[in-house]
């Protein structure tokens, strides 16, 4: 059976299917236990379908059009992002209906299918609301100009030539742009102000500014124009718009598609703001100095079924949570209007403004170097404030280095049977989730961030530490966990993350474990993370960029979990030899603090801090990003300037074989070097 342009076609299934089907609503229901939902044995009228949420894609619209096909309708309840929605029925035997036929079989969401799994509840659950507030200085005026204005200013851009020096007009990588009466430099984030270009501003915006002089959204008239064009799946990075450059109000005009825009405070929260199309956003004060703003590359967003009233934030917060769905990006312009700023800015805001020295000079390392744990609550401090918030603020960027997955980890991925359930701990971007498309498949981070980026691609994961996983013992067949354990601070726990894979895995079930590697040099071999000397030139600066484990090189992407997609050695680590890896540095282990790595170096310590650089040592952002601050919410306390600093505790050879032979139960079936990584299968007896 199979769900197609509303309508339901029965086809009978055989027993390996219905098997598999089984299989499959127990894994979800684990899931769903995380989220404390409890699904019941006996017919209600609720049901929880699995699979069918907005995290997988699926709107409102086309859940219920499938779902009414079976009966009378009460609710629709969907949350943001989760993988989950649920469907209350006028009458018990609808749901009953719809249990039975609607089981295991596939809703058509455009070009995708999603398989839909549904088990009876005794309730929905009832989520409290919870309002959540503009940035401070923020306001939102819809309807702004008429659809005769909106038509006349997307007349007055001309996009027909590919580039034009009299508006500067560049094609970037995630949209195109074109500036009016002076150029924004991607290349120093700012203006030249004594080189205005030959035009100012088009004479189709004079009506829409005097509007705004004329309701007090402005107090002058702006003589600066960046005109953004997306199209759908296009975005723009998290950024505040440089202090010196403009002065403080800020004017953004929507015209065609409408999307959301995510507003971040440097503490953490984060304020998603749907834009309709003609709508206008004005940032004045701390929400145009301090809280940086930015689109997502993605081809939905998350919108409320009905216009909320007021216009205000969406995020799980206005309005009733479940009364979101999906609405498709279309071509969407934006008009950014900015005055020229002539004198240093003096805002309140000086951790944020390059006129008070903000992100001026350069933070090779942390105010104060942490020293290494020397009991369990240190380690999670320490781990909480250079692992875990760390991945939460460079989530997007961190995400767009991860694309190719490593070719034996999909190798191992391949080996598992049809049906098999895959827990993947510390799953990161869910870059693994898909590789086998025929195993369940389940995905936890610690990094609510990089979760929430899993739902956006269609994959069922959940915020969980790897220490303590929400999953029943001997629930899975099979267990990945790829550059994750070398995060954890002590022996203890690093062998506590071990133990956890090893519960969560039936008799027979196989884990494949990824860490980090001292020895970056190994059998006669560099591994791609470091820099080749006699591939620098001349004269060229040391090795002091953002090439760390996940970050990018030129052309492609290299780090320690295998992004490059290189090939290793094939052979078992007992039958290689000659590394010529170094050793810990004495006098860092003396002196009890941690060091900062050189990134693309080899490791001289163990136990170490290594950049995440937003940028590189010239000032050009990675990723041809041209300058975007991608990250504008960074910790003070876990960097200065846009450097962030992770822990990492690099393995000697043999070590992780060590740790797992501490496990009761297990067994290492076999070990190898991966380009930089020492790698473990371990099975359960």
């Amino acid at each position: 059976m199979e769900l197609g342009d509303g309508n339901v076609n029965s086809v009978k299934m055989s027993k390996e299917q219905r098997k598999l089907i089984r299989k499959q609503i127990k894994a979800c229901n684990i899931v769903l236990k995380h989220d404390g939902i409890s699904t019941a044995s006996h017919a209600t009228k609720h049901l929880v379908v699995a699979n069918g949420g907005l995290g997988n894609g699926v709107s409102r619209e086309q859940l219920r059009e499938a779902m009414e096909e079976m009966g009378e309708l009460e609710t629709v309840t969907m949350s943001p992002h989760k993988p989950y929605a649920f469907v209350t029925y006028r009458s018990e035997q609808s749901a009953q209906k719809a249990h039975g036929l609607l089981n295991g079989h596939v809703l058509r969401c455009g070009d995708n299918g999603v398989t839909l799994y549904l088990s009876f509840v005794d309730s929905v659950p009832c989520e409290a609301e919870e309002r959540v507030s503009l940035p401070e200085g923020l306001s939102l005026v819809e309807d702004f100009v008429s659809l005769e204005e909106e038509a006349a200013l997307l007349a007055a851009v001309d996009w027909s030539s590919t580039s034009d020096d009299v508006t500067a007009q560049k094609a970037l990588k995630h949209r195109r742009v074109k500036h009016y009466g002076y150029e924004f430099r991607y290349d120093t984030n700012n203006v030249d102000k004594d080189k205005p270009l030959s035009v100012g501003l088009p004479d189709e915006c004079a009506p829409i500014l005097k509007h705004c002089l004329k309701d007090g959204h402005i107090g002058t008239m702006p003589d600066q124009l960046t005109v953004n064009q997306y199209q759908p799946g296009q975005g723009i990075p998290p950024h505040v718009d440089t202090h010196s450059a403009f002065e403080d109000t800020i004017l953004s005009l929507s015209l065609g598609s409408k999307t959301v825009m995510e507003f971040r405070h440097p503490d953490g929260r984060v304020v998603a703001v749907l834009l309709p199309g003609r709508s206008l956003l004005v940032m004045k004060g701390e929400s145009r100095y301090l809280w940086s703003h930015g689109i997502t590359p993605r081809k939905f967003d998350m919108v409320p079924a009905c216009d909320p009233q007021p216009p205000s934030a969406i995020t799980p917060d206005l309005g009733h949570l479940g009364n979101l769905t999906l609405s498709k990006r279309a071509t969407r312009t934006s008009f950014t209007f900015r005055r020229i700023r002539r004198s240093p800015c003096q805002c309140a805001f000086p951790s944020t403004c390059d006129s008070q020295g903000a992100l001026s000079a350069p933070a090779p390392s942390p105010p104060s170097p942490p020293s290494l744990p020397r009991s369990h609550g240190d380690a999670a401090r320490l781990e909480e404030e250079y692992v875990h918030r760390v991945y939460d603020a460079i989530a997007p960027h961190f995400s767009s280095t991860r694309h190719s997955p490593w070719p034996r980890v999909c190798h191992f991925l391949s080996s598992l049977e049809p049906g098999d359930v895959l827990a993947d701990v510390g799953c990161g971007n869910g870059k693994y989730l898909g590789v086998n498309p025929e195993l369940v498949v389940l995905g936890c981070d610690r990094s609510s961030a990089l979760v929430h980026i899993c739902t956006e691609r269609g994959f069922q994961a959940f915020v969980s530490d790897a220490l303590s996983v929400p999953m029943r013992t001997a629930s899975c067949d099979a267990c990945i966990s790829i550059a994750v354990i070398h995060h954890f601070s002590t022996q203890e726990r690093r062998l506590a993350a071990v133990r956890e894979l090893v519960r969560l895995l039936k008799p027979g079930g196989r884990a494949l474990i990824y860490v980090w590697a001292l020895e970056q040099e190994y059998n006669k071999q560099r591994s791609k993370y470091l820099k080749d000397p006699s591939k620098e030139p001349s004269g060229s600066p040391g090795p002091t960029e953002n090439q760390s484990e996940g970050s990018t090189l030129p052309q492609k992407t290299v780090n320690s979990h295998g992004d490059s997609g290189v090939t290793d050695d094939g052979k078992h680590y007992g039958e290689v030899s000659g590394l010529t890896g170094q050793r810990p540095d004495e006098d860092q282990v003396h002196s009890g603090k941690l060091s900062v790595h050189t990134n693309r170096t080899a490791f001289n310590s163990q136990d170490l801090l290594v950049p995440w650089h937003l940028k590189d040592g010239k000032g050009k952002a990675e990723k041809g990003r041209k300058g975007e601050r991608e990250a504008g919410n960074f910790d003070k306390s876990v960097a200065a300037a846009a450097v962030f600093h992770r822990y990492y505790h690099v393995f000697q050879q043999g070590e992780i074989e060590k740790v797992c032979c501490q496990v009761a139960g297990v067994k290492v079936q076999t070990s190898y070097h991966d380009q930089g990584n020492w790698c473990v299968i371990l099975v359960k007896d």
